[in-house]
């Protein structure tokens, strides 16, 4: 895990691929055997704490970040919120996200939950409203 995650922010900081390209290369890399590799790869990397995705990496010693956990749907109308990390990490979702210019870090506010469907309407980095699913709202992990 610790290896994957560290080549994930590797392709993205480094190499300039998008998040929704990372995961499958990251998942060849992680196999290389050089046990110093690593150690390297993260010092290089600036000790980073989290993935592309949010998902928390590994220290050498095992020891991990916070993990984030309340999604965007669970939050009340109203609330002002960042986005942490995303459950949903498919290439689809992730390219949906790149549409609506979604990062990590991108501020969210909770509008409204339409009682019909459970749809949720956002303002993004405080412009336009959007709406968006309920699905879409459990796919991200979110501070608030």
């Amino acid at each position: 895990m610790r290896r994957h995650r560290l080549w994930e922010v590797f392709l993205l900081e480094k190499l300039g691929y998008h998040w929704d390209e990372i995961h499958d290369i990251a998942e060849e890399l992680e196999h290389i055997k050089d046990a110093s590799l690593p150690d390297r790869l993260d010092k290089f990397l600036g000790f980073p704490e989290y993935d592309p995705h949010g998902d928390p990496i590994p220290k050498a010693n095992g020891k991990m970040p916070r993990r984030h956990s309340t999604t965007l749907a669970d939050v009340k109308p109203g609330a002002l919120c960042r986005v942490a990390a995303v459950k949903d990490t498919t290439s689809a979702f992730l390219q949906y996200l790149i549409k609506l210019n979604i990062n990590i870090g991108t501020k969210i506010q909770l509008i409204e939950k339409i009682p019909f469907d459970s749809s949720l309407v956002i303002s993004i980095d405080g412009n336009e409203h959007k709406t968006v699913s309920q699905k879409f709202g459990e796919s991200l992990l979110i501070d608030v």
